[in-house]
């Protein structure tokens, strides 16, 4: 049966009853032929600013948006309709969620300013902001437990973990993370970039930053300790075998998929898929990869996509969005378009977007015909590789520089302790 007959076959079966709605919906969703006929959609503007952050809400009827001039806007995205927009309290917003079962009243947010804010919109349309904590640096990225409305957690510049209870306002420092550097801890400064909750067993999180390895901790260990007794024990670390002992390569987004696996962005490298059972030590299994894109921010991010999690989809710093099957890591699409952060829809084929413009955009099916990859694909993804090695390059040699004045001052004065 052809792909033509395919689709045939499936919308009589729809048509007629034979196929319930949530399952077409899945299909359809999940659909190859779907996804590489992905192309944009829709713009959402009325920004002076870039966009910084975008994120749908746990059912994808809404959209939320954060700038650089403060603002948060909640959009109606499917009639491209502002619902709501506010000052969030910040300077310049880095990330943004929408609190679940709380009738999207609740949006928390993160900024460069080190803050950590709650909004909540009140019954005559007014909104009340508060602050619920602060780091010593930028507050990084945000994680919400699916189906949690009372628990939000935060990683920041400083390398700490908090929990913030929001029926008490009570902010707890969970860790503080020290860098691994080499293989071996590091008193140096550690700078997290992700965090990312387990929806399979939410008591699990993933943590991630400037060094090559993804930390998994048990957030009830973590909760009867104290952040400035805690040792940084994490149960279970991820890293590739090759990139152990290396330098210049980070973490720069993480996510989990409904079946607890954890695909990570490297920053100066490739993206990896690990499966539970390859931490280290505990597998001789090799994690999957992802190749073709170049990523040399400590924003972009990774995300799964399609109601199964069918996809792994990325932004590149070569202006494209990358898509790949997960299973295999065939490159089906790259879709031209520059971007910070790319946001997968809940259940749609439905993608949001924000980059250096100062639009928020929207992609889903619009071709008639699946898009073939570009016919200069061969010649963008040697472009991207060549880039990344000489980006590498070039932090290995500033890595190194740091080490060797760090133990020249640890030689001067051994007790010296780095903050």
């Amino acid at each position: 049966m052809g792909i033509k007959d395919r689709f045939s076959h499936i919308f009589h079966n729809r048509e007629t009853g034979l196929l319930g709605s949530r399952c077409f919906t899945r299909w359809f969703s999940a659909n190859e032929s779907i996804v590489s006929r992905l192309g944009l959609y829709e713009e959402l503007d009325g920004y002076n600013v870039r966009v910084k952050t975008v994120a749908f809400n746990s059912s994808g009827n809404l959209l939320v948006s954060g700038s650089g001039d403060k603002s948060i806007v909640v959009w109606d995205w499917e009639r491209s309709t502002r619902l709501l927009s506010y000052d969030s309290g910040h300077s310049t917003v880095r990330d943004t969620k929408i609190i679940p079962l709380t009738d999207d009243k609740r949006i928390a947010t993160t900024s460069y300013d080190g803050q950590v804010r709650l909004a909540e919109v009140l019954e005559d349309g007014r909104v009340h902001t508060k602050s619920l904590g602060m780091y010593r640096f930028s507050a990084c990225k945000l994680a919400v437990e699916p189906g949690n409305p009372f628990r939000l957690y935060s990683c920041g510049e400083d390398g700490f973990v908090r929990e913030f209870d929001l029926r008490s306002n009570c902010a707890k420092e969970l860790l503080h993370c020290s860098r691994l550097s080499k293989g071996k801890y590091n008193p140096g400064k550690m700078v997290l970039n992700d965090i990312a909750i387990d929806p399979r067993n939410p008591n699990y999180f993933c943590a991630g930053g400037t060094d090559a390895y993804a930390r998994v901790y048990d957030i009830r260990k973590l909760q009867r300790e104290d952040a400035s007794s805690n040792l940084d024990k994490p149960v279970d670390i991820f890293c590739p075998d090759h990139l152990i002992k290396t330098s210049g390569i980070w973490v720069s987004g993480l996510a989990y998929s409904n079946s607890s696996e954890l695909v990570v962005n490297y920053c100066n490298d490739h993206i990896y898929l690990f499966q539970k059972n390859m931490g280290f030590g505990s597998s001789i299994d090799k994690p999957q990869v992802f190749f073709g894109r170049r990523n040399d921010f400590s924003t972009t991010g990774v995300s799964f996509f399609g109601p199964n999690d069918d996809y792994v989809i990325t932004g590149s710093r070569c202006d494209h969005i990358f898509i790949w099957k997960k299973n295999g890591a065939k490159l089906i699409r790259v879709i031209k378009g520059k971007t910070f952060q790319v946001k997968p829809h809940p259940h749609l084929p439905i993608i949001a977007t924000c980059g250096p413009e100062m639009t928020v955009k929207l992609w889903g099916p619009m071709a008639n015909d699946d898009h073939p990859l570009p016919y200069d694909i061969e010649k963008i993804m040697e472009s991207n590789r060549m880039d990344t090695e000489s980006n590498l390059q070039s932090y290995v040699n500033q890595f190194n520089m740091m080490e060797d004045l760090e133990q020249t001052m640890e030689d001067a004065d051994p007790c010296l302790e780095w903050q």
